[in-house]
């Protein structure tokens, strides 16, 4: 079937026009309704187009050559630009260790060590991350952390020297050295009921310092004096595969627990020991949308935790939560015949950082980001 265009509309195209103007803003109501799919209908519709681009206004062609050519500039700048180089966070978070400083808390003045140096180019990757989030999500519920990213610098530098997160600060967070074990109930109470198995497979571990001065999986940190061994399940938001094979009941235990923090840079879970006469140096964490949060496994005499010039002491199968972003230090006094005070560490979410926010930060802050 064709169709076949409408007599009245060919006559109208024939009549003189009234007005460039008014022949442009109708043109495609009249050949709409006229039009059909035959042939004729097409070359008569080129030809209208034609005739119709000859009546335009020339000023108007003008103006849009000058905008086809702004575009194609700008098309052709963008592509000659390079693409920024950001370093990754967990790359700036990691870099003390890349230059032989395992704990971060020795000042090594690397410009990759973002503990220990102001990156310039930190604020920007955050802000970049950000960005990238509230784009495929929403910007809903990111006003804590736009402030913190867009004003970073003015909080890190204007804290007081008792608390000072050397990576990450996030405004409005209620501040508090220590917490009551109410503000993580479940996962307080889910640790202290496991408190055996977790002991028990750290005992296991342990024998082996008997074969070996550092066995495979453990780290030694930098003291003032003392030794101080980290066995980690997660650091920096990574599993440890070899090590958490070695603890299958307490890994799985992390996935219980319902404020764990394992998915971005700030998550980390360990078994700490300090050994007689250790002393752990004065220092920050970094941030403050944690909790650090301690399960005593064996904890001799003399043993104390030092947050904000606030002292307290450890105590077996029983958790101790609080802010490491305080400035804070640990140490072990007591006789070589108690052996060491060990914990189990492990990283939960500030109670005060909202579910969306947690998300995004996870974002923002995923490892090798």
């Amino acid at each position: 079937m064709v169709w076949v265009p409408l007599r009245s509309t060919r006559t109208d195209r024939r009549a003189p026009l009234r007005a460039p103007t008014t022949r442009c803003t109708t043109m495609s109501v009249e050949w709409l309704l006229g039009w059909s799919w035959s042939l004729d209908g097409l070359r008569d519709f080129i030809a209208t187009g034609i005739q119709s681009f000859r009546d335009c206004d020339a000023t108007a062609l003008a103006a849009v050559a000058c905008l086809l050519l702004l575009f194609v500039w700008y098309c052709y700048h963008v592509g000659r630009e390079q693409p920024r180089t950001y370093a990754t966070v967990n790359a700036l978070m990691q870099g003390a260790e890349a230059n032989g400083v395992q704990n971060g808390y020795v000042y090594c003045h690397s410009p990759e060590c973002v503990r220990c140096t102001h990156h310039d180019g930190l604020n920007q990757k955050l802000y970049h991350n950000l960005q990238e989030y509230a784009k495929r999500y929403s910007w809903s519920g990111m006003g804590r952390i736009h402030k913190g990213i867009r004003e970073q610098g003015r909080y890190l530098n204007s804290r007081p020297s008792i608390q000072k997160p050397e990576v990450f600060f996030l405004p409005d967070l209620p501040t508090m050295p220590y917490f009551s074990r109410d503000a993580q109930k479940h996962d307080v109470e889910l640790l202290e009921r496991n408190f055996q198995t977790i002991l028990c497979e750290f005992e296991t571990l342990y024998k082996a310092f008997s074969n070996c001065s550092l066995p495979q999986g453990w780290k030694m940190n930098t003291t003032p004096s003392g030794e101080w061994f980290t066995f980690y399940l997660v650091n920096q938001g990574m599993c440890v595969p070899r090590n958490c094979r070695r603890c299958p009941r307490t890994y799985r235990l992390l996935g219980s627990l319902r404020t764990c923090i394992g998915n971005n840079v700030f998550g980390n879970a360990c078994i700490s020991v300090l050994s007689p006469g250790t002393v752990i140096a004065e220092h920050y964490g970094p941030t403050n949308i944690r909790i650090r949060c301690h399960l005593g496994l064996k904890t001799p005499s003399n043993c104390e935790l030092v947050v904000g010039g606030e002292p307290q002491c450890w105590a077996e199968g029983r958790c101790l939560l609080f802010d490491d972003s305080f400035l804070h230090t640990a140490f072990h006094e007591g006789p070589p015949e108690e052996g060491p005070r060990v914990v189990f560490m492990v990283d939960l979410w500030h109670p005060n950082v909202a579910a969306a926010e947690r998300q995004a930060l996870d974002f923002i802050f995923a490892p090798g980001r």
